[in-house]
Protein backbone atom coordinates (compact mmCIF):
# COMPACT_ATOMS: atom_id res chain seq x y z
CA UNK A 1 0.00 0.00 0.00
CA UNK A 2 1.32 3.45 -0.96
CA UNK A 3 1.84 6.03 1.77
CA UNK A 4 0.30 9.52 1.45
CA UNK A 5 3.82 10.87 0.83
CA UNK A 6 4.31 8.45 -2.09
CA UNK A 7 0.97 9.50 -3.59
CA UNK A 8 1.94 13.17 -3.25
CA UNK A 9 5.31 12.50 -4.92
CA UNK A 10 3.49 10.75 -7.79
CA UNK A 11 1.10 13.68 -8.31
CA UNK A 12 3.96 16.16 -7.97
CA UNK A 13 6.03 14.26 -10.54
CA UNK A 14 3.10 14.26 -12.97
CA UNK A 15 2.56 17.99 -12.45
CA UNK A 16 6.24 18.74 -13.04
CA UNK A 17 6.17 16.71 -16.26
CA UNK A 18 2.98 18.52 -17.38
CA UNK A 19 4.52 21.96 -16.72
CA UNK A 20 7.62 21.06 -18.72
CA UNK A 21 5.45 19.79 -21.58
CA UNK A 22 3.26 22.92 -21.50
CA UNK A 23 6.39 25.02 -21.99
CA UNK A 24 7.57 22.75 -24.80
CA UNK A 25 10.89 22.06 -23.10
CA UNK A 26 12.97 18.91 -23.22
CA UNK A 27 14.59 17.65 -20.03
CA UNK A 28 17.85 19.16 -21.29
CA UNK A 29 16.27 22.59 -21.80
CA UNK A 30 14.72 22.52 -18.34
CA UNK A 31 18.05 21.41 -16.87
CA UNK A 32 19.75 24.40 -18.54
CA UNK A 33 17.10 26.83 -17.30
CA UNK A 34 16.93 25.49 -13.73
CA UNK A 35 20.46 24.29 -13.02
CA UNK A 36 19.03 20.90 -11.98
CA UNK A 37 20.50 17.82 -13.64
CA UNK A 38 18.51 15.97 -16.31
CA UNK A 39 18.76 12.81 -14.24
CA UNK A 40 17.26 14.46 -11.15
CA UNK A 41 14.49 16.05 -13.23
CA UNK A 42 13.66 12.75 -14.90
CA UNK A 43 13.62 10.82 -11.62
CA UNK A 44 11.44 13.50 -9.94
CA UNK A 45 8.95 13.45 -12.84
CA UNK A 46 8.70 9.65 -12.56
CA UNK A 47 8.37 9.94 -8.74
CA UNK A 48 11.47 7.81 -8.22
CA UNK A 49 12.74 10.50 -5.83
CA UNK A 50 11.14 13.20 -3.74
CA UNK A 51 12.72 16.49 -4.84
CA UNK A 52 14.57 18.49 -2.18
CA UNK A 53 13.46 21.98 -1.13
CA UNK A 54 16.34 23.47 -3.15
CA UNK A 55 15.34 21.57 -6.32
CA UNK A 56 11.68 22.55 -5.96
CA UNK A 57 12.72 26.17 -5.40
CA UNK A 58 14.73 26.18 -8.66
CA UNK A 59 11.79 24.67 -10.56
CA UNK A 60 9.34 27.12 -9.00
CA UNK A 61 11.60 29.97 -10.12
CA UNK A 62 11.59 28.69 -13.71
CA UNK A 63 7.80 28.26 -13.68
CA UNK A 64 7.08 31.53 -11.79
CA UNK A 65 5.33 29.89 -8.83
CA UNK A 66 5.82 29.78 -5.09
CA UNK A 67 6.42 26.36 -3.59
CA UNK A 68 2.98 26.48 -1.97
CA UNK A 69 1.36 27.24 -5.32
CA UNK A 70 3.08 24.29 -6.94
CA UNK A 71 2.17 21.95 -4.09
CA UNK A 72 -1.42 23.21 -4.11
CA UNK A 73 -1.67 22.28 -7.80
CA UNK A 74 -1.27 18.62 -6.89
CA UNK A 75 -3.85 18.73 -4.12
CA UNK A 76 -7.61 19.07 -4.21
CA UNK A 77 -9.07 22.58 -4.46
CA UNK A 78 -8.28 24.41 -1.22
CA UNK A 79 -11.00 24.89 1.36
CA UNK A 80 -11.38 28.21 3.20
CA UNK A 81 -10.80 26.41 6.51
CA UNK A 82 -8.05 23.88 7.00
CA UNK A 83 -8.03 22.07 10.32
CA UNK A 84 -4.65 21.33 11.86
CA UNK A 85 -5.03 17.64 11.04
CA UNK A 86 -5.65 18.48 7.35
CA UNK A 87 -2.68 20.80 6.84
CA UNK A 88 -0.21 19.34 4.37
CA UNK A 89 3.26 18.53 5.63
CA UNK A 90 6.25 18.12 3.36
CA UNK A 91 9.62 16.86 4.56
CA UNK A 92 13.07 17.30 3.06
CA UNK A 93 14.95 14.46 4.78
CA UNK A 94 18.27 15.59 3.32
CA UNK A 95 18.22 18.99 5.04
CA UNK A 96 16.10 18.28 8.12
CA UNK A 97 13.47 20.79 6.94
CA UNK A 98 9.76 20.22 7.62
CA UNK A 99 7.20 22.50 5.96
CA UNK A 100 3.54 22.73 6.98
CA UNK A 101 1.14 24.62 4.71
CA UNK A 102 -0.91 26.33 7.43
CA UNK A 103 -3.15 28.44 5.19
CA UNK A 104 -4.19 27.04 1.85
CA UNK A 105 -2.80 28.92 -1.15
CA UNK A 106 -5.47 30.09 -3.56
CA UNK A 107 -5.24 31.62 -7.03
CA UNK A 108 -7.34 34.61 -5.92
CA UNK A 109 -5.12 35.40 -2.91
CA UNK A 110 -1.56 36.69 -2.76
CA UNK A 111 -0.66 35.58 0.77
CA UNK A 112 -0.15 32.33 2.61
CA UNK A 113 1.20 31.09 5.93
CA UNK A 114 3.80 28.38 6.27
CA UNK A 115 5.22 26.79 9.40
CA UNK A 116 8.84 25.76 9.07
CA UNK A 117 10.89 23.51 11.31
CA UNK A 118 14.63 23.03 11.09
CA UNK A 119 16.49 20.36 13.03
CA UNK A 120 19.46 21.48 15.18
CA UNK A 121 22.30 22.55 12.89
CA UNK A 122 20.17 22.05 9.75
CA UNK A 123 20.51 24.51 6.89
CA UNK A 124 18.51 25.14 3.72
CA UNK A 125 19.74 27.46 1.00
CA UNK A 126 17.96 28.86 -2.03
CA UNK A 127 19.94 30.42 -4.85
CA UNK A 128 16.96 32.60 -5.84
CA UNK A 129 13.33 33.13 -4.88
CA UNK A 130 10.64 31.25 -6.77
CA UNK A 131 9.15 34.66 -7.67
CA UNK A 132 11.38 37.77 -7.73
CA UNK A 133 10.34 40.39 -5.19
CA UNK A 134 8.52 37.90 -2.97
CA UNK A 135 7.59 39.53 0.33
CA UNK A 136 8.23 37.40 3.40
CA UNK A 137 7.70 37.95 7.13
CA UNK A 138 9.50 35.39 9.27
CA UNK A 139 8.46 35.07 12.93
CA UNK A 140 10.51 32.72 15.12
CA UNK A 141 8.26 30.77 17.49
CA UNK A 142 10.91 28.56 19.13
CA UNK A 143 14.67 28.24 18.90
CA UNK A 144 17.12 30.42 17.00
CA UNK A 145 17.74 30.98 13.30
CA UNK A 146 20.39 32.63 11.21
CA UNK A 147 18.68 33.96 8.10
CA UNK A 148 20.86 35.31 5.31
CA UNK A 149 19.24 37.46 2.65
CA UNK A 150 21.71 38.20 -0.12
CA UNK A 151 24.88 39.13 1.78
CA UNK A 152 23.11 40.27 4.99
CA UNK A 153 22.95 37.77 7.87
CA UNK A 154 20.35 38.16 10.63
CA UNK A 155 20.47 36.29 13.96
CA UNK A 156 16.90 35.69 15.13
CA UNK A 157 15.78 34.40 18.51
CA UNK A 158 12.36 33.31 19.81
CA UNK A 159 9.82 36.08 19.21
CA UNK A 160 11.91 37.98 16.63
CA UNK A 161 10.39 38.87 13.26
CA UNK A 162 12.30 39.59 10.06
CA UNK A 163 10.61 41.31 7.10
CA UNK A 164 12.19 40.97 3.70
CA UNK A 165 11.67 41.23 -0.03
CA UNK A 166 13.56 38.46 -1.72
CA UNK A 167 15.34 39.02 -5.03
CA UNK A 168 18.45 36.85 -4.61
CA UNK A 169 19.82 33.99 -2.52
CA UNK A 170 18.57 33.19 0.98
CA UNK A 171 19.70 30.75 3.62
CA UNK A 172 18.01 29.49 6.79
CA UNK A 173 20.16 27.82 9.44
CA UNK A 174 19.12 26.51 12.84
CA UNK A 175 21.82 27.97 15.06
CA UNK A 176 20.86 26.25 18.30
CA UNK A 177 21.00 22.74 19.74
CA UNK A 178 17.19 22.58 19.66
CA UNK A 179 14.80 22.60 16.71
CA UNK A 180 13.88 26.01 15.28
CA UNK A 181 10.18 26.55 14.57
CA UNK A 182 8.93 29.59 12.72
CA UNK A 183 6.01 31.03 10.78
CA UNK A 184 6.63 32.44 7.34
CA UNK A 185 4.03 34.76 5.86
CA UNK A 186 4.56 34.77 2.08
CA UNK A 187 3.03 37.47 -0.12
CA UNK A 188 3.38 37.37 -3.89
CA UNK A 189 4.23 40.71 -5.52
Amino acid sequence: MRSPEDALDTRLGSRLAALRTQHGWSLGELADRSGVSRSTLSRAERAEISPTAAVLNRLCHVYGRTMSQLLSEVEAAPAPLVRAAGQRIWRDPGSGFVRRSVSPPHAGLRGELVEGRLAPGACIAYDRPPVAGLEQHLWVLDGALEVTVGEQAHDLDTGDCLRMRVFGPTRFRCRADVEARYVLAVVRP
